[in-house]
């Protein structure tokens, strides 16, 4: 079932770090009013928050305020995320395994499953859709530009519902870039570490190539083995 498409007014971001910031900076830039969670006490990032816009809170008060929540979290803590909290809520993951700072799991790299499944399976009661979690966090503050602008930049999304897809495309369209739909959240895959698209700093056209090309390239071989698609 499709969900009704709602504007989101009130952006919520659980995870004030780098890629987390550049996010809230970008969004309030576009008008939203945009809260985000750190996991610590919200009075240690309100003066940070405020000097771009956004405003420090805790994460029950952003996900019970937001129309929408942005995971900019470490991919290895989405377990600690308040399921019950989240559902009927618009999830985006923009998470994604590094080992460097989730430690060594099989669990968060094993090429049978997205990890936006992973979590979509913990946050069963939540609309989840995957963005921008391909593009470094730099590349989105330095290559934001207003649409129809030459040679704007591009961003992946993945997700099951074209409600809510549509939702998400908005707001990266409000963000500066061009969104490009990737598929389902299976998809999701193809814009993970491995994947030729990940760190992808390129326009629709060539991101779209990218995309397209995910079913023969060396990851793509790899993921459609592990899934029993192709002979060991």
């Amino acid at each position: 079932m499709e969900s009704e498409v709602h504007s989101i007014r009130t952006l919520g971001i659980l995870g004030a770090g780098r890629l987390g910031t550049v996010i809230a900076r970008l969004a309030a830039s576009a008008g939203y009013r945009v809260l985000v969670a750190a996991s610590g006490d919200p009075a240690l990032i309100s003066p940070a928050m405020k000097a771009i816009g956004a405003k420090a809170a805790n994460a029950a008060t952003v996900v019970a305020d937001a129309d929408a929540v942005i995971l900019a979290l470490p991919l290895g803590k989405y377990r600690m995320l308040n399921a019950e909290a989240l559902r009927g809520t618009l999830v985006i993951d923009a998470m994604n395994y590094w080992w460097g700072s989730d430690g060594i799991r099989d669990d968060l790299s094993d090429a049978r499953t997205s990890t936006s499944e992973l979590v979509q399976g913990h946050l069963t009661g939540a609309r989840l859709v995957k963005a921008l979690s391909h593009m470094g966090y730099q590349d989105l503050e330095d290559e934001a530009r207003p649409a129809g602008s030459a040679g704007r930049k591009a961003i992946a999304i993945a997700g099951d519902d074209t409600a809510d897809v549509a939702i998400v495309a908005s707001l990266v369209n409000d963000l500066g870039f061009d969104p490009v739909f990737a598929g389902p959240l299976a998809a999701g895959i193809m814009l993970e570490p491995g994947a030729e698209a990940f760190g992808a700093d390129v326009d629709a056209t060539q991101l779209r190539e990218m995309l397209d090309r995910f079913p023969t390239s060396q990851r793509g071989i790899v993921v459609a083995r592990a899934r029993g698609d192709l002979p060991l």
